[in-house]
């Protein structure tokens, strides 16, 4: 499956048009990407964050930035390109497979 390097949203079927541009690391999706370049570390973090706190998170920022923290660690480009944010409470495993199984349900 094709995913974005930096957020790991999937670039296929309903998704297929939202690759921004592709690096030698892979594909990055339109939202992660301006003028043909990764956005900041930051800016990323925190559209996983909005992204998470709508989507399965019920509004919970504490568990919205745990999960993003989660998923970006979990990526190999942010293995190599660490920041920051990325320091910090990370979601539990249980915590995790309920909002992938939330996110695979809608």
């Amino acid at each position: 499956m094709k995913t974005c390097i930096t957020c790991s949203m999937p670039l296929e079927g309903a998704h297929a048009n939202d690759i921004g541009f592709t690096t030698e690391d892979g594909l990055v999706c339109k939202f992660d990407s301006v003028d043909g370049k990764i956005k900041p570390a930051e800016e990323i973090f925190e559209g996983g964050v909005q992204f998470f706190m709508h989507s399965v998170a019920d509004g919970d920022r504490d568990l919205a930035e745990r999960l993003s923290r989660s998923n970006m660690k979990s990526l190999p480009y942010w293995q190599k390109n660490p920041f920051d944010l990325l320091n910090g409470p990370e979601a539990t495993d249980e915590e995790s497979q309920s909002a992938m199984m939330k996110l695979s349900s809608k």
